[in-house]
């Protein structure tokens, strides 16, 4: 008589705080949007005036581009009732050491030897422009470039 072997699979689900997960993406997704936003606006600039890009520049991009998918992945996963807590820290921790990589390389060329914080204070600031001219333009522009170090380097 042959005997029938019957095998059941069972996923564990695993119930997540919905308010802790709800902010953890909300703040994930603002700044990869922070990220993304500010250092595109960067690689933006510096091809206008016909500079060199920095390797920091993509590099944030990218990190922030693969937070956003990483953010998408994680949504597809909860949709699925498939989230696993190891994705959510092997993901975040990985993430986490890119971005602080780029920090600390934003931190060096913001306040190192270049310290274009410094300037921004005493040449942009300190000397608004008026009127209708390629100066007041010029000054429009550099000023978006520090309120954008300012968004990235809180006071």
């Amino acid at each position: 008589m042959p005997t029938e072997i019957v095998a059941i699979e069972r996923r564990r689900k695993y119930h997540w705080p919905d308010s802790q997960l709800n902010f953890w993406l909300i703040v994930m997704i603002a700044g990869a949007g922070l990220e993304l936003g500010v250092f595109a606006y960067f690689m933006t600039v510096q091809q206008q005036m016909a500079l060199g890009v920095p390797w920091l520049f993509p590099y944030m991009v990218t990190v922030g581009a693969l937070t956003l998918a990483f953010i998408i992945m994680i949504l597809f996963l909860i949709a699925n009732r498939m989230l696993l807590p190891g994705i959510v820290m092997l993901g975040s921790f990985i993430l986490f050491v890119l971005w602080i990589t780029g920090l600390i390389e934003t931190a060096i060329i913001d306040f190192g030897p270049t310290n274009v914080n410094a300037n921004c204070g005493s040449y942009v600031m300190g000397t608004p422009s008026t009127g209708v001219s390629v100066d007041t333009l010029a000054w429009l522009a550099l000023i978006n470039i520090c309120k954008f170090l300012e968004e990235l380097w809180p006071k």
